[in-house]
């Protein structure tokens, strides 16, 4: 159901397009194509922008005015500079650090209301001009009262409401869109949605981003590939972040890059490297990886290193989607389209009775091309598209849980195809995935896997005893149920009904036998008990089931 002010919104955004001269872009949605003809009626405040301004200005221009989630949407545009006009490209990359920004007065009033004590006591230094403004929060240079340079970085003024009301607007659609468009249901749009909404919300809570910035650091301490900023947690407030300042070449200034003589093949395979260590090795990854969070270190430019900020979005998979997406990576990587095809049946992801063969085929005939050819030559958003369209085929579902990696990969190809666009993606990739794959089977990740979980496996065993005492006593009250479905089980069961309680009678007293001489071998031990009552019931378990016949 679409509220009021819901569809409110949803007017105020056509109305928004057709200011900025964006006709099509109404025309395109259905829903409010009538309101084009609208710019036509005097004084409706409908006005058309003028023609000689160009398409990419008027788009940018209009994604400004409608708000923070529009501009994170250019933003991820800018990045796919194979996908758009160029022209369109480097006026959303504007959107990456030159929103408008908000006024000094309403910086010193958020960071009074923060700190509740005088600017001039927390800070050597503080400039009041900001060194980035972007959709969420604007960036300001400081000195600490120690002398050290820092960023400080505040929320946008009423912020959260508008992000807050826009969420709802895409919630409202997801709902009338999933109810009403049965195609777009595998696409699950109201569990994408949630997704994103959680994303932003943990977005706006400048803490948790010291947090993610705090933990990356970490994971990278001492690395020559990525160096992360130091975080000063005694500044830092839910709406203000405080952390050490760098200095470095923005990763989009390629000109100033080749002026600095970078080796820009290393440039490019390193941030490969990156991503993947993150993903795999630490299960942490930044997931923002637009060109105005990501600079360049130019001292040694034979081994540049990346310097990376803003740490609002980061991402993390469960060990079940880790596994299945390596394996679905190495499996892409060799040509094995069978193994592809069998992976995503088991998972799931696929409708129940797919046949394997047809997903194989599918896969092999989509993936095919696309191998032993140089970056510049692919596409992955296309190849996306494409391999959407065989989803669509076998109803795959979309994994929500994957958004933030398969949006945080699309980046990584759009600056890897500005760097060096001869860089070999899956040829820099491979290496990594195998020995990750070799590290999970290995006799030491093994035993460390299981050091990990023994505390666990202690609590069950301690808790065993009473597990035993507990389907003992049901089955002695006759309560012990244990249900087996299956068809081909059902005239079995039948037939052995009648045979049941003599069986019963004998099984309970091997249980019992059982259990004695447990107990006795044991030397009648607490724990020998607790061992010998596990025997016993594993055997009425099994006595119990219908059908059994032995």
């Amino acid at each position: 159901m679409i509220y009021p002010r819901q569809l409110l919104r949803m007017l105020h955004i056509q109305r928004v397009l057709l200011k900025h001269g964006l006709d099509e872009l109404v025309a395109a949605t259905h829903l409010f194509r009538p309101l084009a003809r609208l710019r036509r009626i005097p004084g409706l405040g409908i006005r058309r922008a003028a023609r000689d301004q160009p398409m990419g200005v008027r788009i940018r221009e209009a994604l400004v005015e409608l708000g923070p989630i529009f501009v994170k949407f250019g933003q991820a545009l800018s990045t796919r500079r194979d996908l758009l006009p160029r022209e369109i490209a480097e006026e959303l990359a504007k959107l990456q650090d030159r929103v408008p920004p908000f006024p000094a007065e309403e910086t010193h009033r958020q960071l009074a209301a923060a700190y509740r004590q005088p600017l001039d006591t927390l800070f050597a230094r503080f400039d009041d001009a900001p060194l980035a403004a972007a959709s969420i929060a604007q960036v300001h240079t400081a000195a600490l009262p120690d002398g050290r340079e820092a960023i400080v970085k505040v929320l946008r003024p009423g912020v959260r409401a508008q992000i807050r009301r826009d969420v709802e607007v895409l919630h409202s659609l997801a709902a009338l869109a999933e109810r009403y468009w049965g195609e777009v249901r595998r696409l699950r749009p109201r569990e994408v949605v949630r997704e994103f909404d959680t994303t932003l919300m943990d977005e706006l809570d400048l803490m948790r981003e010291a947090a993610n910035a705090a933990q990356l650091r970490r994971n990278f301490e001492g690395s020559p590939l990525l160096y992360v900023p130091e975080v000063y947690w005694d500044w830092c407030r839910p709406g203000v972040l405080v952390m050490e300042r760098i200095h470095g070449i923005n990763i989009g200034e390629t000109a100033k890059l080749h002026e600095a003589h970078i080796n820009m093949k290393r440039l490019a395979s390193n941030g490969v490297e990156i991503f993947f260590t993150q993903v795999f090795r630490h299960n942490f990854f930044h997931a923002d990886m637009h060109p105005g969070n990501i600079f360049v270190n130019p001292t040694d430019p034979e081994q540049p290193q990346y310097i990376a900020v803003d740490f609002g979005i980061v991402g993390s998979l469960s060990p079940r989607d880790q596994q299945y997406l390596a394996e679905n990576f190495l499996a892409f990587f060799n040509r094995d389209y069978h193994r592809v095809a069998r992976l995503h049946v088991e998972s799931g992801w696929v409708a129940p009775g797919t046949r394997i063969d047809a997903v194989e085929s599918a896969f092999r005939t989509v993936c095919e091309p696309i191998f032993n050819r140089p970056l510049k030559d692919i596409s992955f958003g296309q190849f996306l598209v494409r391999l959407f369209t065989v989803a669509r085929r076998f109803d795959m579902e979309v994994q929500p849980q994957l958004i933030l990696l398969q949006k945080t990969l699309l980046n990584i190809e759009g600056l890897g195809r500005e760097l060096y666009p001869d860089l070999d993606l899956w040829e820099t990739a491979q290496p990594i995935l195998e020995e990750w794959m070799r590290e999970r089977v290995s006799g030491r990740a093994i035993v460390e896997r299981l050091r990990e979980q023994l505390p666990e496996v202690g609590e069950t065993i301690q808790e065993f005893p009473q597990v035993i005492h507990a389907i003992l006593q049901r089955a002695a009250e006759g309560r012990l149920q244990v249900e087996v479905k299956h068809p081909g089980l059902e005239p079995l069961r039948e037939e052995l009904r009648s045979g049941r309680r003599q069986r019963w009678s004998t099984g309970s007293g091997a249980a019992l036998l059982v259990a004695g001489v447990l107990w006795v071998g044991l030397a009648a031990t607490p724990a020998a008990l607790g061992w010998a009552m596990l025997g016993a019931g594993i055997v009425l378990l099994a006595l119990s089931r219908p059908g059994n016949s032995s």
